[in-house]
């Protein structure tokens, strides 16, 4: 069996902020944003809402793109790093009662930014050893509830939505489906990116730790320079291990972190910008929603079309990196 993506969906909050609202509260500007990020707007979560919300709208687009029902579905796999509870319950749980998909299990994958593109993976050596054959992979996140909104270096980065895909079994003989997937991490790198109390090894602890140390921390140099090299590490590889040359690939979606760190690894590589998709613009870097956020839009712009190859790349904290390549 093969593993290929029947349906793609997505959702966003409705609150939309840019670059001149955040410039109202922190010692910064369009300009600066811009220049320095790509980023024009982001959209926030309301107060009531969290991940599980965001991933219930994004995965009820999904399944109707596939013409599928909840009941359908074997197993959910749900990427997040600002999960509903701290540990359990899943928000992969939480989101099955939700969804209403009484026949899967469900589980949570903590790869932070990378985490759509181990999902998919996941999805397919489950599919291809014919254990499952529907498979919801989602990536959501509401990183404005963990973001420093005092920090103006980390704070004006980051937006919340969800992605989520449907898997499905295919025969082999189709010429749809996940070619082939790269995963790897660099653990030497944990604290570059990440929230520094909070969890076991650091409890938050009055008196003695700050509210601001449960938030995201990130040392931007240092994740600007890995993600440079990794992202042009794992295109070379997924190339290697699917035999195909880099023009064969109709489009690179990497995860939406940053338009420059984009331009880096192109310029590295001497890809063409244009094969790029890029929608930081408007979205900002969703974390796991990011990627499977920029193929829905593709989708819905009639860019992405059936035949494509497209190659998915991405990094975060952990640190994690890879990615995937499709034949749409």
């Amino acid at each position: 069996m093969k593993a290929y993506i029947q349906g793609i969906g997505c959702y966003v909050p409705e609150k939309r902020v840019s670059n001149d609202d955040l410039a109202k509260i922190v010692d910064t500007s369009d300009e600066w944003i811009y220049s320095h990020t790509g980023i024009k707007n982001r959209h926030i979560a309301a107060e009531d809402e969290a991940s599980s919300d965001l991933a219930l709208r994004a995965s009820r687009d999904a399944l109707e793109r596939a013409g599928k029902s909840p009941t359908d579905l074997e197993l959910i796999l749900l990427a997040t790093a600002t999960p509903d509870h701290l540990g359990f319950p899943s928000t992969s749980c939480v989101l099955q009662d939700k969804l209403g998909a009484a026949n899967a299990a469900a589980m949570d994958l903590a790869a932070a930014c990378t985490g759509f593109i181990y999902g998919l993976e996941t999805a397919r050596a489950f599919i291809e050893a014919g254990i499952y054959r529907n498979i919801l992979v989602v990536g959501t996140e509401v990183l404005s509830k963990i973001t420093n909104w005092k920090d103006r270096n980390t704070c004006v980065l980051f937006g919340d939505g969800a992605g989520a895909a449907l898997v499905t079994a295919a025969d082999t003989g189709s010429s749809r489906g996940i070619v082939t997937s790269h995963l790897a991490a660099d653990g030497s790198g944990a604290g570059v990116l990440s929230r520094p109390v909070g969890g076991t090894r650091t409890p938050f602890v009055e008196g003695r730790t700050t509210p601001e140390s449960t938030l995201l921390y990130m040392d931007g140099r240092k994740v600007y320079y890995f993600a440079v090299s990794v992202l042009g590490k794992t295109i070379e590889t997924l190339l290697e291990k699917s035999g195909l040359s880099l023009e064969e690939i109709d489009f690179i979606v990497p995860h939406q972190a940053n338009v420059r760190i984009i331009e880096a690894c192109a310029k590295r590589l001497s890809i063409p910008m244009e094969k790029f998709y890029m929608n930081i613009e408007e979205f900002a870097n969703t974390s796991a929603a990011s990627i499977p956020i920029a193929l829905t839009d593709m989708s819905l712009k009639g860019i992405l079309k059936p035949g494509h190859l497209v190659l998915t790349v991405g990094f975060g904290g952990g640190l994690t990196y890879g990615g995937n390549i499709i034949r749409w």
